[in-house]
């Protein structure tokens, strides 16, 4: 995103894909969300008009692979230990281990100081561009559109139709930028897995919609598509506690099932809790402390204090296609097939398609 807002001349931003100047100054990002970069090797006969784009590169999403932290790095061009959007959930800092979820927030948190990074939205905004962001009616106005996408005019529109209507009223003006968002594809993964006639739908009906944009669209607009993350189908289910030892000293619980913030009661106890699993599950997980996770740059080479106060102090990331389920929740998350998160190529690897309309 911040390449796309250099091509519209916005000051402080870098080109780094190589995007160029923007033809006519319009600019349209649509984000299928769950679309990892090796859907089209199996199903690009489902999706031919996405398979006909250029496709200059692919990306590889921050960690975790997760909606509202690739999201959030997407609109604020910085990685998540700078924004501070570090998974699904994480635990909130002197809360009494309180939870909370990024995607439905907790109004006792304020959206803008828990992701105080000023948006591309809002730097394009101040700088007279025309922003705006097109998605289902139901996020408008959510703590977290508040926190990862203020400064964008939202026009919420939940059908095919009214959603390109409202992308092309968007474009109307020039300098322009558009950030579409569908997540069909998302939600037929986590329900029916990857494959299913359910998601191949998702699949064809979003390659009809782009279709469809590429027919409508007003000449000169360059069409972005690009994905948060991919998608494994589970195998393996372990729930933490359930005929292993995997709960003892952990007082909180949070992430997601390919990758899990692990709030322990003492960290005294941290290089045991670390060696227990790593004992009781092998090469089914990657442990890493909070100290190597920071270190490593596992959430980017900058890590605010709030970030570092927010991640676990033991880290759990799947390997494969295990997952590792709250007990608490263990027959909801347990009932998805579709899952990722973790640090996987196909859950990592996201592609970028680009087509201007003439």
């Amino acid at each position: 995103m911040p390449s796309l807002f250099a091509g519209l001349h916005l000051e402080g931003t870098v080109d780094s894909i190589g995007a160029g100047t923007s033809p006519a100054g319009r600019e349209l990002l649509f984000l299928i969300d769950g679309f990892g970069a090796d859907v089209l090797a199996q199903y690009a006969l489902d999706a031919p008009t996405l398979a006909s784009l250029v496709q200059p590169q692919m990306i590889r999403t921050s960690f975790p692979s997760t909606t509202s932290t690739s999201l959030a790095t997407l609109t604020t061009g910085v990685m998540p230990g700078a924004h501070g959007m570090l998974g699904y959930t994480v635990r909130v800092p002197r809360s009494s281990g309180r939870v909370l979820n990024s995607l439905k927030w907790d109004e006792r948190v304020d959206p803008q100081i828990w992701q105080p990074v000023p948006t591309l939205f809002e730097r394009g905004t101040a700088a007279g561009i025309t922003v705006t962001h097109v998605a289902a009616k139901r996020y408008e106005g959510t703590g977290f559109t508040r926190a990862v996408f203020r400064g964008a005019q939202y026009r919420g529109a939940n059908v095919t139709s009214d959603l390109i209507a409202e992308t092309k009223a968007a474009l109307k003006k020039s300098p322009s930028f558009v950030y579409l968002y569908v997540n069909d594809l998302d939600s037929a993964g986590h329900s029916d897995g990857v494959g299913s006639d359910k998601w191949l739908a998702a699949l064809k009906s979003i390659d009809v919609m782009i279709a469809s944009l590429i027919d409508q669209l007003p000449q000169g607009v360059r069409i972005w598509v690009t994905s948060d993350h991919g998608m494994i189908n589970t195998e393996e289910k372990i729930v933490m506690g359930a005929d292993n030892k995997l709960l003892e000293g952990i007082a909180t619980i949070a992430g997601e099932p390919r990758m899990r913030h692990l709030y322990l009661a003492d960290t005294a106890s941290l290089i045991d809790t670390k060696a227990l699993w790593e004992e009781s599950l092998g090469e089914k997980v990657r442990m890493v402390t909070k100290e190597i996770a920071i270190t490593s740059g596992l959430f980017g080479s900058e890590v605010s204090l709030d970030a570092a106060e927010r991640m676990g102090d033991l880290i759990a990331i799947a390997q494969g296609s295990v997952v590792i389920l709250d007990p608490e929740r263990a027959d909801k998350e347990g009932a998805m097939i579709g899952h990722h998160g973790g640090e996987s190529d196909i859950e990592s690897s996201v592609p970028l398609f680009t087509y201007t309309i003439n």
